[in-house]
């Protein structure tokens, strides 16, 4: 293709960037950066910010698969439509306001990371411009309809149904990634908390509600056991986890739960080696 990829002004490539940034600073537990990145993902994509609708109409393409050639076609355009139909110069403000803030608190290094599906995002980008040659523009469209429509009618009987809503390639990157670093369950919540970004956190909730239910009943098993019991330290670190998580259900979900939770996890996954 002729047309010359700006990262910087691609969306989309900024924001899966930002994730993976966030993810890597989670698992090393840098707060500090951490609580940077959560800062300007809220300000910029939270809300009604023209990058947050501008991220949907990409996000509705690069993360669409297993449908029908038709019914992608219909995305494509309707997602073309709206696109034209946005302020570009608002965009265009928000996208510098976005790029000077994380020049000046993170890393211009940002803009050369890799994300894992930095092509589908380019290709995306790249429909998106007018500037794009008529010829060059219908052939990467049928490329992006390909993808979008691969699979569906090869699917190998007994193979699970595939989510509506289907994770990022990102995510399936991370769990890959990080397979020998966290456990299944920090693995999922993680996966989940990076999808909160997209969908103001409802999934998040949902799974916490369930997840923190589910260590407190762990937790009150170990309270029971005789190497627990006659250690009256024990069971005051045991129960003080146990009423941090028994609050959190008062407050609203931020990073610190997060962390509260997935090292709930790691302490109740140490327990059951020890038993082993």
């Amino acid at each position: 293709m002729r047309l010359k990829h700006n990262k910087k002004r691609n969306t989309a490539f900024v924001y899966e960037a930002l994730i993976r940034e966030l993810t890597e600073s989670v698992v090393k537990n840098n707060k500090n950066k951490q609580n940077k990145i959560v800062s300007i993902i809220k300000d910029h994509f939270g809300g009604s910010s023209l990058l947050k609708e501008e991220l949907g109409l990409y996000k509705s393409i690069y993360e669409t698969r297993h449908i029908k050639k038709t019914t992608a076609e219909k995305i494509i355009v309707e997602a073309k439509e709206r696109y034209n139909s946005l302020n570009k110069g608002g965009i265009f403000k928000e996208q510098t306001a976005l790029i000077n803030k994380i020049n000046k608190t993170l890393t211009t290094k940002l803009f050369t990371s890799f994300v894992p599906n930095y092509k589908s995002i380019a290709s995306v980008y790249s429909i998106f411009q007018d500037a794009l040659p008529v010829k060059d523009r219908i052939l990467l469209e049928e490329n992006i309809v390909d993808q979008m429509s691969a699979s569906v009618e090869t699917k190998q009987e007994g193979q699970l149904p595939i989510d509506s809503l289907v994770y990022s390639t990102f995510v399936n990157k991370f769990n890959e990634e990080y397979r020998e670093v966290l456990n299944e369950n920090q693995r999922e919540l993680l996966s989940h908390y990076i999808a909160s970004f997209a969908d103001n956190g409802i999934e998040l909730k949902v799974y916490l509600n369930e997840e923190v239910g589910r260590l407190k009943a762990n937790l009150k098993e170990v309270l029971k056991r005789e190497i627990i019991k006659n250690d009256p330290v024990l069971v005051e670190k045991v129960q003080k986890v146990y009423d941090i998580l028994q609050n959190s259900a008062d407050q609203e979900i931020d990073t610190t739960i997060v962390e509260t939770v997935l090292k709930t996890q790691d302490l109740l996954k140490e327990v059951e080696k020890n038993d082993d």
